[in-house]
């Protein structure tokens, strides 16, 4: 799906500088990422450090980097706002645990049942909101205090430091390899705008406008262990609680998601119910020692994987490098200018962005190319989960619209003069319809045998059919055989009774998932 050439062998030296390359990318996101929470800048780095470190070293996939989130940080506004900062830390205490559980109750496998077109919307919208967030990087606070688009010199300079950027990053792995190219184009760039006194924006210009405080820094100390002050009461479960089952929800999705993407550029497996108890663990954490929470990163997880990062040192030095920022390099690191940043995270949008998607839209059932526009806007215009979530019931109902048409029952006499039904096709909700129309009742002879060999009953609304039929038949005075029907399928006939006769010799097994791959 991706072309970004990425190696498929961990190796330290990559781990540890493509882990350096996302510290540095990660800084501004997660001060970003806080302001739209409402809370200190302090708040989103140290959830980057918490979660990106423990994810890192007992997650489900190596490689992957996790932070603070803009799909989760526009849920947790709105209870900032109303309830304080507290309720948040209580709040992510609650979603990793809820996350914890769904990694134990081994929910991860799940993810394998999201479509591809849903899969291709993902990336794609991913990628636009990725585009999208990098143009607040293009606006200032002019002299009343509100921001607006750069004019003049200030734009060019911007625009040709995101050029240079991008050049150096596309055309640095063609001369070597020996260093990540982002990592090259941001110390190019950086030691440039410095040496010529460059007017560019740096990552404090960024913190202070984004926190309104002409004296904002990244500098803090270490994160303290507190629990959150609120009542343990009924009253503040009721609160979190709506909250944390979002927030868990977005976060799982959004990581697991991220996790099949990095399998499928990586050619290697992660494990997902593994991810989810990590990713649990990390969020209950966080919540202790004052952070917002968070998930897998894709425009990060992209970088480092880009970078030749494949192994958990990737991470776990991406984390302790943004430690390190905070506790003794603050002053270094806000003086990176945001144009080489916004140059990294495009060259990540052309990456991400499924390029193929375009072309092959007028090769695809229609249905399909909806969806992957579909998913594509609404990741936009809502958030990653919603998107999904749409993408997936769309799919669904697509899927048994279609296989409605597909069930179909041939009328035949065996050699003791019953009459024979072989129904082919899958008879759910969608199909009952289509599979009663079918029997002829009153010319069939007084033995029915309905045979069920080259057909999957899926449902209740398939066995309220079943039965549907047997009254028929009995109505008639006549007797209504099953033969091959699925086991599961036989527990749930019980309105028949004795009046159904199921031969239950030959009938097969059937399985819809298995924990042996989650």
């Amino acid at each position: 799906m991706f072309e970004l050439h990425a190696s498929k062998v961990a190796n330290l030296k990559n781990d540890v500088l493509s882990g350096l390359t996302v510290a540095l990318a990660l800084v501004p996101e997660a001060v970003a990422f806080a302001f739209v929470a409402g809370v200190e800048p302090l708040v989103g780095l140290y959830a980057a450090f918490m979660v990106g470190l423990i994810t890192s070293i007992f997650g489900g996939r190596p490689g992957m980097i996790s932070g603070a989130t803009g799909a989760m940080a526009v849920v947790m506004v709105s209870l900032v706002a109303i309830h304080g900062v507290e309720y948040l830390f209580a709040t992510v205490v609650l979603t990793g645990l809820l996350q914890i559980l769904a990694g134990i109750f081994k929910l991860g496998k799940f993810i394998r049942l999201v479509p591809h077109p849903v899969m291709l919307g993902f990336v794609n919208g991913l990628a636009i909101v990725i585009f999208l967030a990098q143009l607040g990087q293009f606006k200032v606070t002019d002299e009343n205090g509100v921001l607006a688009w750069m004019q003049g010199s200030q734009m060019l300079t911007m625009v040709g430091l995101i050029v240079l950027t991008m050049a150096i990053i596309h055309f640095l792995p063609k001369l070597t390899k020996a260093v990540p190219s982002s990592l090259v184009a941001i110390v190019v760039v950086t030691l440039l705008v410095q040496s010529l006194d460059l007017d560019a924006r740096t990552v404090v210009d960024f913190v202070r406008d984004m926190t309104n405080d002409p004296m904002a820094s990244i500098a803090g100390g270490l994160p303290q262990f507190n629990i959150p002050n609120v009542p343990f009461n009924l009253e503040t479960l009721q609160v979190i609680l709506p909250f944390a089952l979002i927030l868990a929800a977005i976060g799982l999705i959004e990581s697991l998601l991220t996790l099949t993407l990095i399998d499928e550029l990586t050619g290697t497996r992660g494990q997902g119910n593994k991810e989810c108890v990590a990713q649990g663990a990390a969020n209950t954490v966080t919540g202790f020692f004052g952070g917002m929470g968070g998930c897998a990163m894709i425009g990060q997880s992209m970088i480092n994987v880009n970078s030749g990062g494949r192994g958990r040192m990737s991470g776990v030095t991406a984390a302790l490098a943004l430690l390190g920022f905070i506790l003794f390099a603050s002053s270094l690191i806000e003086q990176i200018p945001l144009a080489a940043l916004v140059g990294v995270m495009f060259i990540v949008v052309i990456g991400t962005f499924e390029w193929s998607s375009i072309r092959i839209l007028g090769k695809v059932p229609k249905a399909d190319a909806f969806v992957i526009i579909l998913v594509s806007a609404v990741t936009v215009a809502t958030d990653l989960a919603i998107a999904v979530v749409v993408g997936v019931i769309v799919s669904a109902l697509v899927f048994a619209w279609e296989h409605a048409k597909h069930v179909i029952v041939h009328r035949s006499i065996d050699g003791k003069g019953s009459t024979v039904y072989d129904v082919s096709g899958p008879l759910f909700f969608g199909s009952v319809s289509s599979f009663l129309e079918q029997f002829d009742m009153e010319n069939d002879s007084d033995d029915v045998i309905v045979e069920f060999k080259n057909s999957r009953v899926a449902d209740h609304s398939a066995i309220e059919a079943i039965d549907t039929l047997a009254e028929r038949y009995i109505s008639r005075g006549k007797k209504m055989h099953l033969r091959h029907l699925s086991k599961e399928c036989t527990q749930l006939l019980t309105k028949a009774g004795s009046l159904v006769e199921i031969n239950v010799i030959e009938d097969p097994e059937y399985h819809i998932a298995t924990d042996k791959l989650g």
